[in-house]
């Protein structure tokens, strides 16, 4: 019993949360323009867990093999899920879980392959491009950041919105932005505790390429981004007016950004990175909802 505890932990479920968030804004977002056909979002839903939770596992692998794992100071947002320096499982062990994960994801794509179009096959492979590489070979690139705005954030919603609908709009590109500006920044300050062991494992991430006080006014302005975006679009009538219920979100951006701004003292950056996690998925959930809203009330 306790060994399926250890293999649960593994895949860091208290982050998963986020893919369940993902599917709910790119279902919502498709509703709001046509019909959802529900078990299609809940089983694209779980092929995005299963996929979110390989990159998690296989990032615990690498940097556990990399050292980093071992030098990382671990806090509830970074450092890892300590699985590995504990020997509670082993490092063959957890990277057959996280192949695992990805294996049972890929059917799921597949399917939704052949009943959506074949258009949704390039954005599956690009996906497949970042949980492979995103450990090994991504974090090793400047601003590897971005990466996880794409893989994480964006790509998700117009998977989603694509399985619904079977196409790609410009709506759902403009609407996936605050995702992809959201996650990257969720990584963002997630880094900053970690800038000495990532080097060890030649990491070029943002708080060691450019410091951490460039690096928090780079989260700041993409956190401000968040909410200019969806104003602008809000204006323009694009997205709807019940969007701006994201906004409500805006005092726990405040208290992050003041984490990232003051990151040289702990009793600071570790409420801004808790206010951080909260901010990513309240401002996601109440898109999402707002789009419900803007759904029933044309």
């Amino acid at each position: 019993m306790n060994k399926l505890r250890f293999w649960l932990l593994e895949t860091r479920p208290q982050f998963l949360i986020l893919s369940f968030i993902l599917a709910f804004l790119g279902t919502a977002i498709a509703w709001y323009y046509g019909n959802v056909i529900i078990w299609h979002a809940l089983l694209a839903g779980f092929g995005l867990v299963l996929a979110h939770a390989s990159v998690n596992i296989l990032n615990d692998y690498f940097d556990f093999r990399s050292g980093i794992d071992q030098a990382a100071k671990r806090t509830p947002f970074s450092g890892g899920s300590g699985i590995l320096p504990a020997n509670l499982l082993t490092p063959r062990q957890v990277l057959w879980l996280g192949i695992g994960c990805f294996v049972l994801a890929v059917p799921i794509g597949i399917y939704f392959v052949v009943i959506s179009g074949w258009q949704l096959l390039p954005l599956l492979l690009i996906a497949a491009f970042f949980i492979v590489l995103y450990s090994p070979v991504i974090l090793k690139q400047p601003w590897p950041e971005w990466a996880a705005g794409a893989g994480l954030g964006a790509l998700p919603i117009l998977g989603m919105y694509f399985i619904q609908t079977g196409a790609y709009t410009w709506q759902a590109a403009v609407a996936c932005v605050p995702s992809a500006f959201l996650v990257h920044n969720l990584l963002l300050l997630n880094e900053f505790p970690d800038v000495d062991a990532d080097k060890i494992a030649n990491r070029k991430t943002l708080p060691i390429a450019i410091g951490r006080k460039s690096a928090a006014l780079v989260y700041f302005y993409v956190n401000i981004g968040v909410y200019l975006w969806i104003i602008a679009w809000v204006a323009t009538r694009v997205m709807p007016v019940w969007s701006l219920l994201a906004l409500l979100s805006l005092p726990l951006s405040i208290r992050a950004i003041n984490g990232a701004l003051r990151s040289d003292k702990p009793e600071k950056l570790m409420p801004g990175m808790a206010a951080n996690v909260m901010n990513v998925l309240l401002t996601q959930l109440l898109l999402g909802i707002g789009y419900v809203i803007a759904h029933f009330l044309g």
